[in-house]
């Protein structure tokens, strides 16, 4: 049996797509979710959560859950991270001290203020987590959704290089999507490649049958006065590739976007965008507690849209996929990778994870065995799943 801690399972509804990816998989309708939160009603919601999907699916998991970390690491295969430390309330102050300063964020869970403190944050949590997993679950893999991504991969790979540990995002998947819909052909006939770190990666390959879609995307664009309003394609416009992260998340990288109420108007930003998010997810996790407390089925994407259900599903059945990833995996000779944290390819096969290459990108993470090739398939089109908050 296959066991998955979830960490921050409090997060319900980014559990609860999590918990129903992994289910639609037959090789682990046998699954065992350990579930901890440090919040004992959004831990037993989340438990709830996973044994009414274990009841839609009709599958056999078994559900533990525990308010102690360690108990719950017991046995894990997989550790899926995805707290966030000090909450929501820790996320507005984050936000809205800069803002009474004049420094505005849309997101703040990256860089500058926001990211920074939100990493201060984590990093001692990180280090607890790796180090109860190198006491109790040694050969586990750390399946990491937190941000800031980068800050807390190069983390755990200062504090545990031991920990087989991988970092997750949605961005490029739904770039992907996004672009495939705009040029008007189905993802799932287009083909991809992307490097960068995280939240700050590019889309260096982009075809349909073989054909370049960049001449088509910018013709989208070109034809569309609102689509150039946007900080994402003002970026595309400079620099040739088409950037996979969110206007939102780009504009707090570069000055001069949230400098003044003109440029805010001119690219349509929303500064303190991320509190309306934020109150949103408070919103979602109420109307879970509703769906449980009525009986109701819960409500479900289609489709395996997350990256850490496919990873496990690969490392256990040896599936062969290739998805982008935040690099954080140990290095052979156990010296700090030259350069930034890149995002890039991932080749998983059963017990291994391959890094690919790509000379436009950042140093790569030198392994003892060689890569694999860096060619993926486009995975199927679905609506967006909000992370952990």
């Amino acid at each position: 049996m296959v066991t998955i801690a979830f960490i921050g399972a409090g997060s319900v509804v980014f559990t609860r797509q999590l918990v129903a990816d992994l289910l639609r998989f037959p090789e682990l309708a046998d699954v065992e979710f350990s579930l901890h939160d440090i919040d004992a009603e959004r831990l037993a919601v989340a438990e709830g959560t996973a044994r009414r999907l274990d009841g839609q699916f009709g599958t056999r998991a078994r559900v533990r859950a525990s308010l102690d970390r360690r108990e719950a690491l017991a046995g894990a295969d997989f550790v899926i991270n995805m707290i966030q430390v000090g909450g929501i309330a820790a996320t507005i102050t984050d936000l809205r001290i800069p803002a009474s300063y004049g420094l505005q964020q849309t997101i703040g869970d990256t860089t500058g203020v926001g990211g920074v403190f939100r990493a201060l944050r984590t990093f001692p949590v990180l280090t607890e987590l790796t180090a109860d997993m190198r006491d109790i679950c040694p050969d586990a893999w750390l399946l990491n959704y937190t941000n800031p991504m980068a800050m807390n991969v190069w983390w755990a790979s200062v504090v545990a290089p031991d920990i087989k540990t991988v970092g997750l995002c949605h961005s490029v998947y739904w770039t992907a999507h996004d672009l495939a819909e705009l040029v008007g052909v189905p993802v799932e006939e287009t083909h991809y490649r992307a490097a960068g770190v995280n939240h700050q990666a590019w889309m260096l390959e982009l075809t349909h049958q073989g054909k370049d879609l960049y001449p088509v995307l910018r013709e989208r664009i070109a034809a569309d006065p609102e689509l150039e309003r946007r900080v994402r394609v003002e970026i595309f416009r400079r620099m040739g590739y088409y950037p996979t992260e969110s206007s939102e998340h780009s504009a707090e990288y570069l000055s001069w976007f949230l400098r003044s109420p003109e440029q805010i108007a001119r690219y349509r930003l929303e500064p303190l965008q991320y509190i309306g998010i934020s109150e949103q997810n408070v919103a979602e996790f109420e109307e879970a507690k509703v769906l449980l407390r009525t009986g109701e089925p819960l409500p479900l994407e289609a489709g395996a849209a997350e990256y850490a259900p496919q990873v496990i599903h690969s490392i256990v059945t040896g599936t062969r996929r290739e998805i982008p990833r935040q690099r954080g995996q140990p290095r052979t000779d156990r010296q700090p990778a030259p350069g930034c944290r890149g995002r890039g390819p991932l080749h998983r096969r059963r017990e291994r994870a391959d890094p690919g290459r790509d000379g436009r990108a950042a140093a790569p993470v030198r392994r003892a065995e060689p890569p694999l090739p860096l060619r993926r398939r486009a995975d199927r089109r679905s609506r967006p799943t909000r992370g952990p908050a």
